[in-house]
């Protein structure tokens, strides 16, 4: 089932392999300016937001984290997760209080391994988020530190 990347979970996935899933969810919250992750650090778990906002960020030498896209209300936060060598590419912040749902990544890992077609429609899902995302990134960067920007017209 393809869904846009902006979709999110519940139109990416079917219902079964949703509900298989959110079994394992565990609600959370953050406050705001709560770092969740660090580029480069372990990637153990990621997060469905459900309401407020979180940043995500890139390391640049010599000038502050450039923010490559902010998320909202029922958008995956991380899919680092699913790729060896399980380490964060980028950093995550919260810009506002956030409640969300955390998965362990180990165990999501097991299920997609255990289950083939789980596992497709969770790397499909998480597959069409990181595409979005590195998109996202390039015309970003190019905007803050290319001469002419993206070229973007928007």
């Amino acid at each position: 089932m393809n869904a846009p990347a902006t979709a999110g979970m519940l139109q990416a996935l079917t219902t079964e392999h949703r509900r298989r899933l959110m079994h394992f969810a565990r609600e959370v919250s953050f406050r705001q300016g709560t770092r969740l992750f660090e580029e480069g650090g372990r990637a153990d778990r990621f997060w469905i937001i459900r309401t407020g906002g979180i940043d995500l960020d890139m390391r640049v030498p010599g000038r502050p984290a450039a923010v490559i896209e902010s998320l909202g209300h029922n958008e995956l936060v991380g899919w680092s997760w699913l790729f060896v060598p399980h380490a964060w590419h980028l950093g995550a912040e919260a810009t506002s209080p956030v409640r969300a749902y955390e998965f362990d990544a180990t165990v999501v890992r097991s299920m997609c391994r255990d289950d083939p077609e789980f596992g497709a429609s969770v790397a499909q899902w998480v597959g069409d988020v990181l595409a979005h995302r590195l998109r996202s990134a390039r015309t970003r960067l190019l905007d803050l530190y290319a001469p002419y920007g993206s070229g973007s017209l928007l």
